[in-house]
This record gives C-alpha cells, structure tokens and sequence, in this order.
C-alpha cells in the first residue's frame, strides 16, 4: 500500500483527482481524473523495496489492455522513490513469463521500465 499513497501523491501534485480502490478492486488501484473531470483513467501500481530488476505482475495483465489503464511502477530506496507511469499496452508487449516446474511467473524489468521514468505527460493526453 505505500507505494499506492506515494503514487496517489505524485498525481495529486501534477494536478489529478486521485482515488485509492479498495484492495480487492481487480486491476485498478487508484481511480484517477483531471481536475475537469473530462480525462478518467485507473492505475495498478506494482512496487518494490529491494534491488530487485523486475516488478512481479499479475496472471491477468494481458486482459488488462486498455488506452485508459496504466501502469506506475515505483522503486523505493532508502533515500528517494522512483516512478515509471507506463500505457498497460507497453506493459502487456514487454512482459516476461518464466516458468518453474509448475510455477508461472510474470515480470517487468527495470531495463524496460526505464524509458518512461517519470513520464507523468503519459497521463495528459
């Protein structure tokens, strides 16, 4: 959840409405508007705290396609946060699958996530 609140701050600052789901919200953790309520859009935050050079997604981050979901990865360090506000098109085209046995595992690396490192401008358009 801290990195939910820290992505809701960050789009209150660049001027959104931003509403956290609840935690059983599939999908979208913070429902988000501009100011005129004429841009509506949702975000699923995935956030790590370790070094980490991927964010594990969900099963069903292909059915999640939209021009109105987006993903905020955030990398906290004990010093500073990082965000990359990434289109969940990008995120569903550069997803990687590993499997273990019977184990699936479905990521997103830093390498991938790195050119849209603060690019809040995504959210405008």
């Amino acid at each position: 959840m801290r990195g939910v609140y820290l992505v809701a701050a960050e789009l209150s600052r660049h001027g959104f409405i931003a509403s956290p789901t609840s935690r059983s919200a599939r999908g979208a953790d913070i429902l988000v508007t501009d100011s005129d309520c004429k841009r509506a859009f949702s975000v699923e935050v995935k956030t790590k705290t370790t070094q980490a050079s991927y964010w594990l997604l969900s099963s069903g981050y292909k059915q999640l396609i939209s021009d109105s979901h987006f993903y905020v990865f955030v990398n906290i360090s004990a010093s500073s946060s990082e965000y990359f506000v990434i289109p969940s098109k990008v995120v569903a085209k550069k997803a990687y699958v590993e499997r273990f046995g019977r184990d699936t595992w479905y990521s997103f690396t830093v390498r991938d996530a790195r050119p849209f490192q603060d690019r809040w401008k995504l959210l405008m358009v």
